[in-house]
């Protein structure tokens, strides 16, 4: 038997809603004809993953979240993600469905640089956002996930850096589901003008060990030419979210977008994560980490897709699988008719620890091109006895050097997240989940 897909909201709710956030016509419009699609269009189908069971329709729509005045009020565990100490940092917190705390340094607001919720951009910046929203990423009508993300999206943020640009520190947003029965509808865009660049890093925490309920997500990175993104997350909803995230990003003559994600979801999980080439010389470099326990199964798909000419698009995955958990990892180079001169290189490496647990890694080239360089490599097993037996051999316990080896194994991933904060507590998160 399937799950009901029916959403218990109609387009009254939906006008409703976006009333009462005071958004502009053109995204209440947009909502209204996403709910519409919705009712037509087909669930998204992941290779080798059966989701019709997956709860994607049950949940609260709506939460207010209580606002901060000092970063010491939050709860420890997110806490660990931040500075605490320097209150002058670029952050956005969301506690729920509404904006606990903001920071932007007055020095990037006079360059013109953009950090605020999507209401408020929706709102304060309604003709810069509605350029972006929705076009060159992710389209509202893929599929009904991406519709019902479009007509509910109750949260998210909007990053703009003006041309030429460069932003030296982080910024960093913190997405807190603190209410076990709210739904996460974000929407993330990043948009960098040409010549400017910008590290932005997020943070997925919610607490609803039992309570069944949704997070549907879709992030857009827009790199103009000789932009530069860099772009980290950790998203760890617990067991009762079920998860579809979707990063997709596009990048122009001379950019370049870097991925460092970690996907440490205790639930159920689709993630899509997909760059388009689309520039002479465009360069993009997608590292993914996850961590799978219980009876969880997760579907990771890394695409990138080449149209300019010697574009470079490099893909990175490490999974590590215990219990009874399984995993799908897709990783796909697709290298466009006239991308001549283009590399598209993958690498997908799965380590299980249980009898079973299950992992499958699929290297996938599609090469329309002759003039070209590709390669793959993937793997499934288990710990190295080998390396095992070298570390034991030193006097060290076999508990401690299977922890070695793991670290070891995700650690091309975890150094790649810019703020020492979120890459001790990913590796606090891995130790959680694996021991």
């Amino acid at each position: 038997m399937t799950v009901d897909t029916q959403l218990p909201f109609d387009k009254q709710y939906v006008s409703q809603y976006s009333e009462k956030r005071n958004e502009p016509q053109w995204m209440t419009e947009l909502r209204q004809q996403a709910l519409e699609k919705a009712d037509t269009l087909p669930m998204p189908k992941p290779d080798k993953t059966k989701i019709d069971k997956w709860n994607f329709s049950q949940f609260n729509h709506e939460a207010e979240g209580q606002p901060i005045s000092t970063l010491t009020e939050l709860p420890e565990g997110v806490q660990s993600f931040l500075n605490t100490e320097d209150e002058g940092q670029n952050l956005l917190i969301q506690r729920n469905n509404s904006v606990a705390y903001t920071s932007l340094n007055q020095e990037l607001k006079d360059k013109g640089v953009i950090f605020t919720d999507i209401f408020t951009a929706a709102k304060e910046h309604s003709d810069l956002l509605e350029q972006y929203f929705m076009k060159d990423g992710v389209q509202v009508d893929e599929h009904r996930l991406t519709a019902l993300h479009a007509a509910l999206m109750n949260g998210g943020v909007f990053v703009y850096v003006p041309k030429n640009v460069e932003l030296e520190q982080p910024i960093q947003s913190v997405f807190w589901q603190e209410d076990p029965s709210v739904a996460t509808f974000n929407h993330v865009l990043v948009v960098a003008e040409e010549g400017s660049s910008i590290t932005y890093v997020e943070n997925y925490i919610s607490h609803n060990e039992s309570d069944e309920t949704v997070a549907n997500i879709v992030t857009e990175v827009i790199a103009k030419d000789n932009a530069k993104v860099s772009f980290g997350a950790v998203d760890n909803f617990a067991p009762g979210t079920t998860t579809y995230v979707n990063r997709r990003g596009v990048a122009y003559r001379d950019a370049s977008i870097q991925w460092a994600l970690g996907q440490m979801n205790d639930g159920n999980t689709v993630s899509e994560n997909v760059t388009y080439l689309m520039g002479d010389n465009a360069y993009s470099d997608a590292k993914t980490v996850s961590v799978g326990r219980g009876d969880q199964k997760q579907n990771f798909t890394a695409k990138i897709v080449h149209y300019g000419v010697n574009s470079e698009g490099y893909i990175l995955q490490h999974g590590v699988m215990k219990d009874n958990a399984s995993a799908i990892f897709n990783g796909i180079g697709k290298i466009e008719h006239g991308a001549s001169k283009s590399n598209a290189e993958q690498e997908s490496r799965v380590l299980m620890l249980s009898s079973g647990a299950r992992g499958d890694a699929n290297p996938i080239l599609l090469i329309e091109e002759d003039d070209v360089t590709a390669g793959h490599a993937a793997s499934v097993g288990r710990v190295d006895p080998e390396q095992l037996f070298y570390l034991m051999s030193r006097g060290i316990s076999q508990e401690e050097a299977e922890r070695l080896v793991i670290h070891g194994f995700l650690a091309p991933v975890v150094k790649q997240l810019p703020i020492e904060a979120v890459k001790n507590q990913l590796r606090e998160v891995i130790e959680r989940k694996v021991y």
